[in-house]
């Protein structure tokens, strides 16, 4: 039901007006009523109603300055006024202002009536509108969503009907990523991009359109939140042709499956991932999860996922020369993963297998050991790959640390520190976790906020430091410092 309030410096005419009309009637409860313009600005605020009915002339506030503040903080208030003899030109100025009807005094039910009636028209009116724009903003969201889709399997073919769904700002995208979770996530509001959601029961992709480039320090932000709040998140690489986002997309699933693997909160990004050999081997699902549980250093997962790739082998019937290339295909690329989680570059990936199963392989079959056979090489390769982790880990996080506390001035990234340090960028994101129990942003972050609180220190202002670590508005950068020190950059100046 529609709320009204009735405004008036006459008892009597309060008192009528209340009785006088058939509010419930009319659709409309009379909320409340005010004697002055003052308390009738307050009842405003307190109720905010659909219908407000005022005299023009009142104690406090006349109802022409009334009915102004009203529609500056409610423009869709439907106002009416009430004139006495001789107000033609207060009545000219309400009607400037935009008010639906007025009534002259004496005011009869006729009057009165009419006057609401005019109201509820346009009330209508104005709900047909809002209806009709939700539908069409609905239509158009669904067709966008649907293009996105269309995008994502299509690439190229697929741009001409997404730049018709996107609109006009289409011309003005200079990239586009694809993210995808297993968990609901949303990304900040910002201009600089325009994001795309797509929902399943499965999993929530988000079709990210860039208009600006930002820095890496607001993207590592938006993974803290996302460790924060339990979300992995697999970001697929930027590319600049928009039908490319059919490469961003599988990159995003991939790096979502590796974090899973990797037991990583926050954001995975494809960059990281040496992605290359799963690609060029065409694993199947299962060999691919061997791959990835090596990578993680994860020996428990990795002999699981082995029982259940020769358990595939069996149930399948496959001849034994096929079982035989895959076997050895996945010792070879464990093998290296295994190698890629040493910090030493100069690490032999054959040190960490058999020297020469090709050959064994065969001397296995022939004795009907090959699933035998292949399980040792399996825990034989991750139990040296554990072996050396231990051994490397602390050097390699260490050598990570003092390169991120060197170089904290400018934009550094996981890919980068992990080049420097001679590892897989994923595998050093679990080391990081693992030795100094924080993610490898947070760590990132929390420089960043030390070298800031030098920086004030030191007298520069906000806006400086603020550019100086990278953080794009100085805005951002006050948040995230208040976040991290529980003040301002401002009160830790004065501090």
């Amino acid at each position: 039901m529609l709320k009204a309030l009735l405004f008036d410096d006459e008892y009597i005419v309060l008192e009528a007006l209340s009785g006088l009309v058939d509010w419930r009637g009319m659709g409309i409860e009379l909320a409340g009523t005010a004697g002055d313009g003052l308390s009738a600005l307050a009842l405003f605020k307190e109720i905010r109603p659909d219908i407000v009915l005022t005299d023009i002339r009142m104690p406090g506030k006349d109802g022409l300055q009334l009915i102004e503040e009203i529609l500056e903080e409610a423009p869709d208030t439907c106002c009416i006024v009430f004139s006495g003899f001789n107000e033609f030109e207060y009545v000219k100025r309400a009607i400037r202002l935009g008010v639906v009807d007025y009534v002259e005094k004496p005011i009869t039910e006729t009057s009165i009536e009419r006057a609401l009636r005019q109201g509820l028209r346009q009330i209508g009116k104005r709900e047909e509108l809002r209806s009709l724009e939700r539908r069409w903003e609905d239509s158009r969201k669904e067709l966008l969503e649907k293009s996105v889709w269309e995008l994502l399997q299509g690439g190229k073919q697929a741009v001409p009907k997404w730049m018709a769904s996107f609109g006009a700002e289409a011309r003005n995208v200079t990239g586009v990523t694809a993210m995808a979770s297993n968990d609901s996530f949303e990304l900040p509001h910002n201009p600089a991009y325009r994001a795309v959601y797509l929902r399943s029961e499965r999993e929530t992709l988000a079709v990210v359109f860039h208009f600006v480039d930002l820095p890496f320090a607001y993207w590592d932000d938006f993974a803290n939140e996302l460790d924060s709040a339990g979300i992995a998140l697999g970001i697929g690489d930027t590319y600049s042709e928009i039908g490319d986002v059919v490469l961003s997309g599988n990159e995003a699933r991939r790096a979502l499956k590796s974090a899973l693997f990797l037991g990583t909160k926050g954001a995975v990004y494809s960059c990281e991932l040496d992605v290359r050999k799963l690609r060029q081997g065409e694993l199947t699902e299962r060999e691919e999860a061997i791959v990835l549980s090596m990578q993680a250093g994860n020996k428990a997962l990795l002999m699981e996922q082995v029982e259940l790739f020769l358990e595939q082998i069996r149930s399948e019937r496959v001849d034994a020369e096929f079982a035989e290339r895959e076997m050895l295909k996945l010792i070879y690329l464990t093998t290296e993963a295994a190698a890629e989680n040493r910090a030493d570059s100069a690490a032999n990936p054959a040190a960490l297998s058999s020297a020469l199963p090709h050959v064994e392989i065969r001397a296995a079959s022939e004795q009907g050991m090959l699933s035998v056979w292949f399980r040792r090489q399996m825990e034989s390769i991750a139990d040296a790959g554990m072996k050396a982790r231990e051994q490397d880990k602390h050097a390699a996080v260490k050598k990570a640390r003092d390169y991120i506390e060197r170089n904290v001035s400018r934009e550094v990234c996981l890919q980068e520190v992990a080049e420097h340090v001679g590892l897989n960028a994923a595998y050093l994101s679990v080391l990081f976790k693992e030795e100094i129990g924080e993610t490898f942003i947070k760590y990132l972050t929390r420089c960043r906020m030390e070298l800031a609180k030098t920086l004030l220190r030191k007298g520069l202002k906000v806006q400086e430091v603020s550019e100086r670590i990278g953080y794009l508005t100085h805005r951002h950068f006050i948040e995230v410092f208040k976040k991290h020190t529980g003040v301002t950059p401002g009160q830790f100046k004065e501090g």
